[in-house]
């Protein structure tokens, strides 16, 4: 657990700890395999959840847990001071924070949204500005981790934006994480997502790499994850897929490929932009496009171990 010894006080660099709030309220927007996860650690940490999604089976599972089902992203926001939205897809934010019955639309003019999907800088501004039109204020905060990471509590949050709003969503973020990095300006936070991205997507395929080679040379693949993950050439995507890989399944809550590879495009972009040569995450891309080609939409990146088996002839 990372420390932080002043839990009241916002500073550059690493913030940690979770916190319980007894009876506060939080509003959140969007209960997929990640939103679940983290509406679930609020519940834990003693906030009174107000959840709302499209999906009438996520609301349903968001009240078994013992969330509120809200009808609309204004309705989830309604009686809480900090929202925090996760969600799949450009549009689904835009209209979140400017549709009808968005957030935009609502009561609370001093609402801090914590918006954690991996999006595009410019589409998060967009948001941030139609919210600012109703006081609200947007934070750039995507969250590194799997899903099964999110369900215990093991994500970390990349923080962006004004200093006050900040200072308000930090109880909130460390009662869902176990670490807060706050990265200054809006759109930071995103920048550095995107690069963390980079190295699992690198990562993940090396990992699948190695243990296509280990199963080739007929070694006991339990025995190479147990090794391997106790020397220099561990990672946290071999530690955290590698069972999955050696296992050939690839249908554990982690972060579906189809939903990956919307981040892959996105980091592509931002290469484009900055103008910088990522030729090692070119070519881990398209073991994941190969993974779509060959029917893993659905399942975990993982995945890529089954192209990379195929190419070897298993």
């Amino acid at each position: 657990m990372v420390q932080c010894s002043h839990p009241d006080r916002m500073s550059p660099g690493l913030m940690g700890g979770a916190v319980t709030q007894q009876a506060a309220v939080a509003g959140f927007i969007g209960l997929g395999t990640m939103g679940s996860a983290l509406s679930a650690r609020l519940l834990a940490a003693g906030y009174q959840v107000s959840g709302y999604d499209i999906n009438p089976a996520r609301l349903a599972a968001h009240a078994g847990r013992g969330g509120e089902a809200a009808g609309s992203p204004a309705d989830a926001a309604a009686r809480a001071d900090v929202v925090v939205t996760s969600l799949p897809s450009a549009s689904a934010l835009l209209e979140v924070a400017a549709g009808e019955a968005g957030l935009a639309s609502g009561p609370r003019r001093d609402l801090v949204v914590i918006e954690t999907s991996t999006l595009p800088v410019a589409v998060k501004r967009q948001a941030r500005d139609a919210l600012a039109g109703s006081g609200a204020v947007l934070l750039d905060c995507p969250l590194s981790g799997t899903g099964g990471q999110a369900l215990a509590g093991n994500v970390v949050a990349y923080l962006s934006g004004p200093a006050d709003a900040k200072a308000r969503a930090l109880p909130v973020l460390r009662a869902c994480t176990r670490g807060v990095h706050d990265l200054g300006e809006f759109g930071n936070g995103s920048a550095v997502k995107f690069i963390a991205n980079l190295l699992v997507a690198i990562h993940n395929a090396a990992a699948a790499e190695a243990l296509v080679l280990a199963e080739r040379a007929g070694l006991d693949l339990a025995a190479v994850l147990t090794a391997v993950a106790d020397g220099a050439g561990s990672s946290d995507m071999f530690k955290v897929r590698g069972p999955a890989m050696a296992a050939a399944d690839y249908s554990g809550p982690g972060m579906a490929t189809e939903m990956f590879a919307k981040d892959l495009d996105i980091i592509a972009g931002f290469a484009r932009e900055t103008g910088t040569p990522t030729p090692l995450f070119a070519l881990a891309s398209s073991f994941y496009a190969a993974a779509l080609a060959q029917g893993h939409a659905e399942d975990d990146t993982a995945c890529v171990h089954a192209v990379l088996r195929g190419l070897a002839g298993r």
